[in-house]
C-alpha cells in the first residue's frame, strides 16, 4: 500500500495541547511522526516553533481562517514556522447551497493565494462533510469550488468527511486529480458522532483504496476529530498501520 508522508493534525491532541504543548510535541515524537499540521498557529508560534526544533520535526501545512482572519499575521507566523502551504478549514455550511456562493468563496481563496503568494507560501482548502452534500448538475459543491479555484491553491480533502457527506473518497480524489495536495487519513463508523472516530484501519474506511487515488498528494494528515478510546493510542496504532502496509520505517 503506497503512500505519502505521514503528519499528524495537531486538533487530534489540542486538549492536550492546551496543558502541555512542549510534553504533547515531544510524545507524538516519540510514537514515531516526524511532521505536524499545526492549527490557530498564530497564537502559539515561538513555543509551537522551539518545541518542533527541539524533535527535529516539520509542518509542511497548517490550518489557519484566512478568510476571517489577519491574513499577513498569520502568514507571518506560517514562515517562521516553515509552513508551505496554509489550509482554510472551513467555510460554514450556508455557503454551499448555491453555485454563487461557492464561487463567491473561490473568488476569496483567490484573493487570499495572491497575498499568500507574496510570502512564498500556497492557499489551500479543507472540506467537512457540506461541501459534497448538495448536487449541482452531477458535481458536488468541492468540484463546483474547484473549477473555480486559480491553479495556484490547492485542496486538501478529508477523505472520512467526504464518505460521511455520501460521496466515495477514492471516486472524488479521481475527480478532483493533481488540485488534491494533502489528504486527511481517518477511520470510524463514518458518522457526524466525532467520537465514533477510530485508528486508522479500525473502522470502516477503504484506506487502500483512498491511498491507492492519492497520486498527486505530498502529505497525508492522520486525524481524531474524536474518540471514545485514548487519542494517543489512536494516533500510534493508526501510523503503526499505514507504516505496516507500506513498508515505511517513519513518517
Amino acid at each position: 500500500m503506497p503512500i505519502p508522508p505521514l503528519s499528524v493534525q495537531l486538533y487530534t491532541v489540542r486538549e492536550a495541547l492546551e496543558d502541555d504543548l512542549d510534553g504533547t510535541i515531544d510524545r507524538l515524537a516519540s510514537i514515531g511522526y516526524t511532521q505536524v499540521e499545526p492549527y490557530n498557529f498564530a497564537a502559539n508560534t515561538e513555543a509551537l516553533s522551539a518545541a518542533l526544533k527541539r524533535n527535529g520535526m516539520s509542518a509542511p501545512s497548517g490550518h489557519a481562517p484566512l478568510l476571517d482572519g489577519d491574513r499577513d499575521l498569520i502568514f507571518e507566523a506560517a514562515r517562521t514556522l516553515g509552513i508551505g502551504t496554509v489550509i482554510d478549514p472551513m467555510v460554514h455550511p450556508e455557503r454551499w447551497t448555491t453555485e454563487e456562493a461557492i464561487v463567491q468563496t473561490a473568488q476569496a481563496l483567490n484573493e487570499v493565494a495572491a497575498l499568500g503568494a507574496e510570502y512564498g507560501i500556497t492557499v489551500g482548502y479543507h472540506n467537512h462533510w457540506w461541501e459534497v452534500e448538495a448536487d449541482f448538475g452531477g458535481r458536488s459543491g468541492l468540484e463546483v469550488l474547484a473549477g473555480e479555484l486559480d491553479p495556484a491553491v490547492v485542496l486538501e480533502v478529508d477523505t472520512y468527511w467526504v464518505a460521511v457527506g455520501g460521496q466515495n473518497p477514492a471516486e472524488l480524489l479521481g475527480k478532483l486529480g493533481n488540485r488534491v495536495r494533502f489528504i486527511h487519513i481517518k477511520d470510524g463508523a463514518v458518522d457526524k458522532d466525532n467520537t465514533s472516530q477510530v485508528a486508522v484501519g479500525a473502522g470502516r474506511m477503504d484506506i487502500p483504496a483512498i491511498l491507492a487515488a492519492a497520486a498527486s498528494v505530498e502529505v497525508g494528515v492522520v486525524e481524531l476529530d474524536d474518540s471514545a478510546g485514548d487519542l494517543f493510542e489512536a494516533l500510534e496504532a493508526s501510523l503503526q498501520y499505514l507504516q505496516a502496509d507500506s513498508g515505511q520505517a517513519g513518517a
